[in-house]
């Protein structure tokens, strides 16, 4: 009995009349290839723009990572007892931010398919991670921990992108590169010199870390190269939109996180569970005045303006430091529901929302002309009871402040304020 052959179609053949058949998306993937997979290719590296501008999975999981950092960080600040020490850890959490929104940057301009990408991505995780463990020890010592995670996640994240890019002869974004390397060599001076003694140099440190915000500002001025053109700028995606959307979620979510843990360790008492409850309506009210609001202006600032783009991490490093503020003062309410509540804390508790809102109208400020004074009044309600707030109990003073937040949401404004395509200020770059 003769033999029977089974011919399978190709990866692009359908066996009927031999026309060309798509593969099925469980076997493309997201991006048209296998699940997970990198592409390779000479032209690959520089992301396109009609290319898709959802984030991949290294991506959200970089995400987790910082935001991990984040919840550290709002622990150190409710047992700081001096305004210096709240100013340190706020430039800790500048140091972090910088580090995230700069590596999200490159994944907007490069493919993060790509595994030199990849690389500079799980590179950065490792330095969240080593900054992470060196903040509580930097006061004892561990100083070149933290310097070295910081400096060598930026430099090495500079110098793989110089070679990446001259390997694949993309000359305009390797120059670009190079005046990243320029300005972090330049900080990372100082940061290691600071790091050179038993106690941080905090001076040397606030010199390095102005030094990486004005030169982001600046556009890298480098000598020999000038500054990034403006015209690079132009080329932004929505995936940088998306990318501030996903990790201002992620981070919201230490508001509700701390609190739990801290009811996790003291028992279920009734007061400590109804501030657990005003920390939740609290993540939800800045998560409707973000995603609601703040994250439209993002998307249409990236497709009608330079300047929004450019300053979009200084007024998003403004709503972060709100975040950790809030999450650190409900640490301590629930810790400590009853009693007096001390100036620290009062300005974490009011001063947490009023920083997240802050941010808020000034993405607002940079996309249009429009100053939501709706909001600004209401987050200013919380400051008229601030002369007799001290002697209120701490979870009294956070309900007040949550009153504040839902009155953003409950009460209307004008139409100017709330729709989503405001009109994108004139920039005279």
């Amino acid at each position: 009995m003769a033999t029977r052959t089974t011919v399978f179609p190709g990866p692009r053949e359908s066996p009927i009349r031999g026309r060309a058949m798509p593969l099925p998306p469980i076997i493309l993937g997201r991006y048209g290839g296998r699940p997970g997979m990198t592409i390779e290719g000479n032209a690959a590296l520089v992301r396109r723009t009609e290319g898709s501008t959802r984030a991949t999975l290294l991506e959200l999981l970089f995400d987790v990572v910082f935001v991990a950092a984040l919840a550290l960080i709002s622990t150190l600040l409710t047992e700081e007892r001096t305004w210096s020490g709240i100013a340190k850890v706020l430039l800790m959490l500048t140091a972090i931010w910088w580090t995230w929104s700069l590596t999200a940057t490159t994944t907007e301009f490069y493919d993060p398919r790509q595994r030199p990408i990849q690389v500079v991505l799980m590179i950065a995780m490792v330095g969240s991670v080593g900054m992470a463990v060196a903040l509580p020890m930097i006061t004892v010592g561990h100083l070149l921990l933290f310097v070295a995670s910081y400096v060598g996640t930026h430099l090495s994240r500079c110098i793989i992108l110089v070679v990446a890019l001259h390997r694949r002869g993309h000359q305009t974004a390797r120059e670009r590169a190079t005046r990243f390397l320029f300005w972090f060599t330049v900080s990372g001076v100082f940061w290691v010199t600071g790091a050179l003694s038993n106690s941080p140099n905090w001076a040397l440190w606030t010199i390095a870390i102005t030094i990486d915000l004005v030169a982001s500002a600046a556009r890298y001025p480098t000598p020999r190269l000038g500054q990034v053109p403006l015209a690079q700028y132009q080329r932004i995606t929505g995936h940088l939109g998306e990318r501030y959307q996903q990790f201002v979620i992620l981070a919201l979510g230490d508001i509700v996180l701390l609190p739990t843990l801290q009811v996790s360790r003291g028992g279920l008492e009734f007061l400590r569970v109804v501030a657990l409850l005003c920390a939740f309506a609290t993540m939800l009210l800045l998560w409707q005045i973000y995603v609601f609001r703040a994250g439209e202006l993002v998307a249409a600032a990236e497709a009608k303006a330079h300047r929004p783009v450019r300053l979009a991490p200084y007024t998003h490093l403004v709503l972060l430091a709100g975040v950790v503020a809030t999450a650190a003062s409900f640490e301590i309410v629930v810790g400590h529901p009853t009693g007096t509540t001390p100036v620290r804390w009062l300005m974490l508790i009011i001063g947490g929302p009023a920083l997240f809102v802050l941010g808020r109208v000034l993405l607002a400020l940079l996309v249009s002309w429009t100053v939501p004074w709706r909001r600004v009044a209401w987050q200013l309600a919380p400051l008229l009871v601030l002369p007799w707030a001290g002697g209120w109990p701490p979870l009294l003073v956070a309900a007040v402040a949550t009153l504040a937040l839902a009155g953003h949401i409950v009460v209307p404004g004008s139409d100017r304020e709330t729709r989503p395509g405001l009109n994108a200020r004139p920039t005279d770059d």
